[in-house]
């Protein structure tokens, strides 16, 4: 995100930055300044292990939807026309 774009949307950008977002802000499209929580852990390993936890609880949160194959099939009825 540009420095420009964020100037109007920084309160939201510490926000995303807290609940441990990594933002990237660019000046001329080109990467200048990065937002982290001052409590983020800087070594690789530790990073690590962070973000193995964030997956764990996405895939913990995550749930089975209808297989998108058929998500349609409400539409049309048993002869293949629009119900």
């Amino acid at each position: 995100m540009s420095i420009s774009d964020a100037a109007g949307q920084l309160i939201d950008l510490v926000r995303r930055s807290e609940a441990r977002e990594e933002i990237i802000l660019t000046r001329e499209g080109h990467a200048a300044v990065r937002l982290v929580p001052v409590n983020m852990p800087t070594d690789r390993a530790s990073r690590r292990v962070l973000l193995e936890e964030m997956r764990l609880a996405a895939t913990a949160k995550t749930t089975t939807g209808p297989n998108a194959a058929n998500s349609r099939d409400f539409l049309y009825g048993d002869e293949g026309m629009p119900v």
